[in-house]
């Protein structure tokens, strides 16, 4: 079955995840994400706030920039998170927009060394393993968690290009794709990953998260290509849903046989209900998406 959720955009201010949480919660939302773009949210605290204010909804982080972050720091508070609330996390992990790590002066020589080097270290941390890595960007020594998790958590990587979704095929638990991934590019990601997973000692197929730019109401389709227009983005190919719930499951559909197994519709940034959208993905495309 495919995994559906929706995602609140740090263009809303913070204060409005709260109603945003107790919506997804109430409506039976599968998973909720949240991003850690510069300059707006941070992806550890929305997820902190968002795991107290809810009782069952999985809260993913989708995704945080590893140049901004110590790994151990973000070992650290994962681990406390899934020690409160286990198994409700979904965390991602990526190198970031390379612009935005020009600008706070964390832009990597080689992001791709920094992500490989970044994962296995996370994961090992929250495994519970004591780490000595001597590596190009991660450097520990004799580091392990007082209070790992009680069961190491899923990490996903983030990908477009051939190379990072090979590495993300290889060195994580799942990766994740951007709106901007048109129905082939899918099918594409799916083949390099699995490809890549296929050359390792895991048996399992890597879960493969999608978003997908949505829209409802009158406006939906205009919404949807102003965002994709205003984004540069290419709008010749099957990219993006909009119009009613069954038009939307039907694009949700085609994801799925593309090879996601999980479909995050993520609204356009000028969305003005949050908690509404979330709402309508619950109570009206759900059902309607095998």
């Amino acid at each position: 079955m495919t995994t559906l959720g929706a995602v609140f955009r740090p263009q809303n201010p913070p204060e409005r995840l709260r109603e945003t949480v107790r919506v997804a919660d109430a409506a039976g939302l599968e998973e909720l994400w949240l991003w850690e773009d510069c300059f707006l949210e941070g992806g550890i605290s929305t997820a902190a706030a968002a795991l107290a204010w809810s009782e069952r909804v999985r809260i993913g982080v989708g995704v945080l920039p590893v140049p901004l972050r110590n790994v151990a720091i973000t070992a650290m508070e994962i681990a406390t998170l899934e020690r409160m609330f286990p198994g409700r996390g979904v965390w991602g992990v990526g190198h970031g927009v390379q612009d935005w790590m020009g600008q706070v002066g964390a832009r990597a020589g080689s992001p791709l060394t920094l992500l490989r080097e970044y994962l296995d270290a996370l994961r090992g941390l929250l495994a519970g393993e004591r780490l000595t890595v001597k590596g190009r960007y991660v450097q520990l020594d004799d580091v392990a968690l007082d209070w790992p998790p009680a069961a190491a958590p899923a990490v996903y990587a983030a990908a477009t290009r051939p190379r990072t979704l090979e590495l993300a095929g290889a060195a994580a638990d799942g990766v994740i794709l951007t709106s901007s991934t048109t129905l082939a590019g899918v099918r594409d990601a799916v083949g390099i990953v699995q490809a890549a997973r296929a050359e390792t000692a895991a048996a399992q197929p890597i879960p493969v998260v999608v978003y997908l730019l949505a829209a409802t109401g009158p406006d939906a389709a205009a919404r949807v290509t102003a965002e994709l227009n205003a984004n540069e983005r290419d709008t010749t190919g099957i990219i993006g849903a909009a119009g009613d719930a069954g038009a939307i499951a039907e694009v949700v559909a085609r994801w799925s046989e593309a090879g996601a197994t999980s479909v995050i519709l993520q609204p356009t940034a000028d969305e003005p209900d949050p908690a509404g959208f979330v709402r309508f993905v619950a109570e009206q495309v759900r059902p309607r998406v095998p």
